[in-house]
């Protein structure tokens, strides 16, 4: 059972710091399996465990200081962070990096990929324009939180980045969701959706198509496009209940399970770990979301509401969905797990997130003395 907002160990030091000691405590445990296993899966390579501490530690830094600004200030900042995104976003087509086909990275010393700060962003901005009135948006106000939701999700798209230009859809909405939405604007985006749906088909490129019909049937080509989901399922269905052991991942120690350090770390949990091991993992994050969604229902204020609870739930939909695609639920589309993938923008993205709990949480607690 997750302990109460009141009985966190987040006196002393924590306190003064505005850190929320039950969510470092789940984190904590999360980023150590995570240097294990990602350890075991790039074969006992010192290089990946430094790159992940480094960035790590950017993370870390970066929640450190978010934990110290108020939810008014960020509020009131929100334009220009949504801004300073776009404007990045934009950079990258112009003058990007490419890798794997896509254009998704900058680099002014540190390369870093601009679409992952995107999923700060658009809740951000979104919870700050929705902020003043405690009413279902009005058509005008709701139209206009579509638009700046559109804009850095068909940028994304450009890249080409389908798979996070949908998380960045799902990240924006919820807050929208939240705020009340009015039932014609859920029934009109679905039925919009669904007449689009052949046209978005048509325009898909070939290899994202391949990607959705081998989610339904990865055997029909097991040597090309559904050669990740047949391996990723090959190493979670022979971890069995307990697993092989640590170092013990005959599918990524072989180089049977491609990008098992990004993509596919779960995978590799589950071989190694097995059923318990993953429950485990699951059980963790559940804990994580649980104690962020804590702080958001003892929120003071609609924006810290509506901020808090769409960071939780994207934080937990961002796990699912990754456990969806080594699972071949969804489709494989690059999407990181969360504080484990060799993925350096989105970890230390994940982390800023819950420095802004931490801020929500800090402010809320002061007030209430």
């Amino acid at each position: 059972m997750i302990p109460a907002a009141a009985s966190s160990p987040g006196f002393g030091l924590l306190q003064r710091l505005k850190l929320d000691g039950w969510l470092l405590v789940w984190v904590a445990l999360v980023v150590a399996g995570g240097l294990a296993v990602l350890y075991s899966a790039s074969g006992g390579s010192g290089s990946v465990l430094l790159f992940q501490c480094s960035r790590l530690l950017i993370g870390f830094s970066v929640m450190l200081v978010l934990a110290q600004f108020s939810p008014r200030f960020l509020a009131m900042t929100a334009p220009w962070i949504y801004g300073a995104v776009v404007f990045l976003l934009v950079l990258v087509l112009l003058v990007g990096e490419k890798g794997g086909g896509a254009q998704r990275w900058l680099d002014f010393g540190i390369r870093f990929q601009p679409s992952e700060f995107a999923k700060l962003a658009v809740p951000v901005m979104v919870a700050s324009l929705l902020r003043e009135s405690r009413q279902a948006p009005r058509p005008g106000r709701a139209m206009t939180a579509l638009l700046l939701i559109a804009a850095p999700v068909g940028l994304v798209v450009l890249q080409p980045d389908l798979g996070t230009g949908a998380v960045l859809l799902l990240f924006g909405m919820i807050p929208l969701f939240l705020a009340g939405l009015r039932r014609r604007f859920i029934v009109g985006g679905a039925l919009t959706a669904l007449l689009a749906a052949p046209v978005l088909w048509v325009s898909l490129k070939d290899y994202q198509r391949a990607r959705v019909l081998n989610m339904l049937n990865p055997e029909a080509d097991p040597l090309g496009a559904g050669y990740q989901v047949i391996q990723s399922k090959i190493a979670i269905g022979s971890g069995g209940l307990f697993g092989k052991g640590w170092m013990q991942s005959s599918q990524a120690q072989f180089g049977f399970l491609p990008e098992p350090t990004t993509d596919f770390v779960f995978s590799v949990i589950s071989e190694e770990f097995g059923f318990v091991g993953a429950l485990a993992a699951m059980l963790l994050f559940i804990a994580i979301s649980v104690r962020m969604l804590q702080i958001a229902l003892a929120a003071r204020g609609r924006f810290s509401r509506l901020l808090a609870t769409s960071l939780a739930l994207g934080f937990f939909s961002s796990f699912l969905l990754n456990a969806g695609m080594t699972t071949g639920l969804l489709p494989v589309v690059g999407l990181p797990f969360p504080l484990v993938s060799v993925a350096g923008s989105a970890n230390v993205t994940f982390l800023a997130g819950l420095g802004i709990l931490m801020a929500i949480h800090s402010d809320q607690r002061y007030l209430a003395r």
